[in-house]
């Protein structure tokens, strides 16, 4: 079988880390396979890394836009923006290639991608249709520490119950349930059809969990770790591992995941995610080095989660960006 063609455009959400973005898009630059396009989301970012994304844009030989929003959205919103600007931007007049596939290609500007780590993605997109006769919707990169490590907070389970598909490929690769946005390949026309975007409200933390769960319903995603980054974060660890005042973003969106989008998830899926979410918060609350700081977290998200539901995303890039909200009302629609 002959392999597909594919037009990718990589998406990286930028917040004051200059240093980080210009090895992030170094890193995407030397891709073995470059992206089409790139499209780097600044949030308002204080320390240059807009001026680093700006000059990146005037020299780079890829197609390269940048996204200057006015105030910081969050990684989730700047995800929202970006693949809202990707797959939303002319959409009235869009007129797909034929024979062209369309994929997304999310990173923070804290990851910097091997040089191989596209091109095994896209292997793996045609190791999929190879396999399972179908499109993969969503599929993940190995992420690994700046030691070589495996990041544990980036490594996935594997999908208990399959919707459709092998459970596994040739290299290793293994069907899962949900992604985070740590190199992450998203097929714009799962986004197109799910007529959704990553909820920017939850602004950091379960956006990336939350918005793969839901393209994954009924989607096939596979953990390829052929496609290596380096995920350059502080410290080693688990996301449980003492993440300090974002543990508040974890308890209220976990409990506004339960609440609004029910719909992710089977009724197994739903009690599975509690009793994980149990264990994770238990966890957590124990490896803390201030423990006052998590209970307060987890009193206040408690009481935002359910006392709170999440803005529209329309709501948000209407009164942040109004372009973005545009192109957000037509996939949303």
């Amino acid at each position: 079988m002959a392999a597909m063609q594919y037009s990718v455009t990589a998406i990286v959400v930028s917040y004051n880390r200059a240093q980080l973005l210009g090895e992030c898009l170094d890193g995407i630059l030397g891709q073995t396979r470059r992206p089409d396009r790139i499209i780097i989301v600044d949030n308002a970012s204080t320390d240059g890394a807009r001026q680093v994304a700006r000059d990146f844009a005037d020299h780079s030989p890829i197609r390269t836009e940048v996204v200057a929003l006015p105030r910081n959205v969050g990684g989730a919103g700047g995800f929202c923006a970006g693949i809202a600007v990707a797959a939303g931007k002319g959409r009235h007049d869009y007129r797909p290639t034929p024979g062209v596939v369309e994929y997304l290609w999310l990173m923070d500007d804290d990851t910097v991608p091997t040089p191989n780590a596209l091109a095994a993605l896209l292997d793996a997109s045609d190791l999929c249709i190879e396999t399972n006769g179908c499109m993969p919707t969503v599929l993940g990169s190995k992420a690994v520490w700046v030691d070589g490590r495996e990041h544990r907070m980036n490594r996935p389970r594997p999908r208990a119950a399959l919707a459709k598909g092998a459970r596994r490929m040739r290299g290793g690769a293994f069907q899962v349930r949900s992604l985070s946005f740590v190199s992450c390949l998203i097929n714009v026309g799962a986004v197109r059809g799910l007529h959704r975007l990553p909820i920017s409200a939850f602004f950091l933390w379960n956006d990336d969990f939350e918005y793969t769960s839901a393209l994954l319903r009924n989607g096939v995603g596979y953990y390829v770790p052929t496609s290596e980054v380096v995920h350059k974060t502080k410290k080693f660890g688990s996301s449980d591992a003492d993440p300090g005042a974002r543990f508040y973003n974890e308890v209220r969106n976990k409990i506004w995941m339960f609440r609004f989008c029910g719909g992710d998830f089977t009724p197994a899926g739903r009690l599975t995610l509690l009793l994980k979410t149990a264990r994770r918060w238990a966890f957590t609350w124990l490896r803390a080095g201030d423990r006052a700081q998590i209970t307060q977290c987890l009193r206040d998200g408690w009481r935002d989660g359910w006392a709170t539901r999440p803005e529209s995303n329309l709501a948000i890039f209407a009164d942040a960006y109004p372009p973005i909200a545009t192109y957000i009302g037509w996939i949303e629609d």
